[in-house]
Order: structure tokens, then sequence, then C-alpha cells
């Protein structure tokens, strides 16, 4: 049993550090031009649309897929898919990762640092909407990459 979770997060982590060095910035994000605003992966990549989105950049313990759009305005985009965490029990190497349908929000729009002239989602709003992760509270904000 420790095997296959073992196994389960050195696949999630695998996938996601390759798609991240191997797939080209323009194929992950699709077509998008200067006028979109992006939201900012961990690896400074511009996304927009995407399907996932690695929130625990550090450990790779949190992370949005099956990702679907149904907006994407320059002031906000909102969307909905699964937030899978690993619980980290008895540590985070060993645990197990569940998944918990989510709603999404991306707003606070800025200039992105290291492109001015294009805008970026500064904040992420993630609303657990089914059964939610223990010790954690239903609605949860997150501050985005500059």
């Amino acid at each position: 049993m420790q095997r296959r979770k073992l196994k389960a997060m050195v696949l999630i982590c695998a996938a996601t550090s390759l798609a991240a060095t191997v797939v080209p910035a323009s194929a992950a994000t699709g077509a998008r031009s200067p006028a979109d605003v992006v939201v900012v992966d961990c690896f400074s990549h511009p996304q927009v649309r995407t399907n996932h989105f690695l929130i625990a950049c550090g450990d790779g313990n949190s992370i949005l897929t099956a990702l679907r759009w149904t907006e994407w305005k320059p002031k906000l985009a909102v969307g909905s898919g699964l937030n899978v965490l690993n619980d980290c029990r008895p540590y985070c190497a060993a645990g197990t990762f569940h998944s918990y349908p989510v709603t999404v929000r991306l707003d606070h729009p800025k200039p992105w640092q290291k492109h001015p002239g294009q805008q970026h989602y500064t904040e992420l709003h993630v609303v657990y909407t089914h059964h939610k992760p223990p010790h954690m509270p239903r609605e949860v904000t997150y501050e985005l990459w500059n």
C-alpha cells in the first residue's frame, strides 16, 4: 500500500516537472494574444485557460487539475475543477493524495513585472464545493507570482 502511495506521488511530481520542462510555453498555454490576461505559473510561464495549475510550488502537494473555464475576461477568470492535495500523513513523502471538487476565480490583474505590457492575475480564490480537506476553510485565497 505504501509503495502505491509513493508511486502515485512520484508520478504526479514527474508529470508536473515534465510538462514544465518539455512542453514549450506556447503549446502549454494555447494560443494567446498580448491582450489576454495571464496567470503566471510556478516556473514563470504565462498561462491562458490552463487545464492544471500548481498551487504548492515548493513541494507539489497541492495542484488544480481538470480545470474548465467558463469565463476568461480582463478583470477575472472563473472555472471549476479538482484540487488534488496530499494529506501528508504520516509525513508528505508517505501521504495520500485526495481530490476535492472546487470552483476557482482569478482576479486582481496587474502588470507583470517580467513583461510590464502584459497583465496577470494576482489572486486565486478556491472554493470547495462538496467535501473539503480537514482543517481547511471552505474558501481559500492565494496571492500569485509576479
